[in-house]
């Protein structure tokens, strides 16, 4: 039997309506934001305030923007994304990878290797998070934080179920879950970054152990 704290996932969770192999479905660049400027100013801002100037920053899942703040000069911004032209635009990326995390979530770059990584309203097209989030825990320093953030829209044929059918405090549960399952994370802090009348945003952080 599971530990209450530690429950068995329900079998699914990660399931899509839509399974085919997710090199087709990105090929086509989507020059787009998927949420309003307020809500991108809001998690901007909240990159000013949790990211140092001079960090080591990968920008994981990324696409033509990264939302970083324009001031703030970091030693590197590597990103990650599904789509080459999206990536070659983004004028915040010092460096670019493209790779299908759900075929093979392994990264290429040395471990400690970032002091900060951030997924952007992307974090529900995941199929295996877990293994993702043990990979980052490896690529970060000792320290070094994981930011994810999530909103509601998304492009619901690839998005998973958990995503889809979970409530927005259930949602945040699952990933702090999975976070504490992938080892090498501790420090986890929740917040709700939601501007007034505009797309919510809500945050995960969570600090790479200073020690194994």
């Amino acid at each position: 039997m599971a530990h209450p704290e530690d429950p068995e996932l329900p079998a699914g969770l990660f399931q899509r309506i839509d399974e085919s192999g997710d090199g087709d479905f990105y090929a086509q660049p989507r020059f787009v934001t998927h949420i309003d400027d307020a809500t991108i100013a809001a998690l901007t801002e909240f990159y000013a305030e949790c990211i140092p100037a001079g960090a080591r920053v990968l920008d994981l899942m990324s696409s033509w923007v990264s939302h970083l703040p324009e001031d703030v000069t970091y030693a590197s911004v590597v990103g990650h994304g599904m789509n080459a032209p999206e990536l070659a635009a983004n004028p915040r990326l010092d460096a670019w990878h493209v790779q299908d995390l759900n075929a093979d979530p392994r990264l290429p770059w040395p471990d400690a290797s970032f002091d900060a990584a951030l997924i952007a309203v992307s974090v529900q097209y995941l199929t295996q998070p877990q293994e993702v989030f043990s990979e980052l825990a490896r690529l970060l320093a000792p320290g070094g934080q994981l930011i994810i953030s999530l909103s509601h829209r998304c492009f619901p044929t690839k998005a998973v179920w958990a995503f889809r059918a979970l409530p927005p405090q259930e949602r945040l549960q699952l990933l702090g879950l999975l976070l504490r399952r992938s080892g090498g994370f501790e420090a986890f802090e929740f917040q709700d970054r939601s501007p007034p009348d505009a797309d919510p945003l809500w945050i995960v952080c969570a600090r790479r152990a200073e020690a194994a």
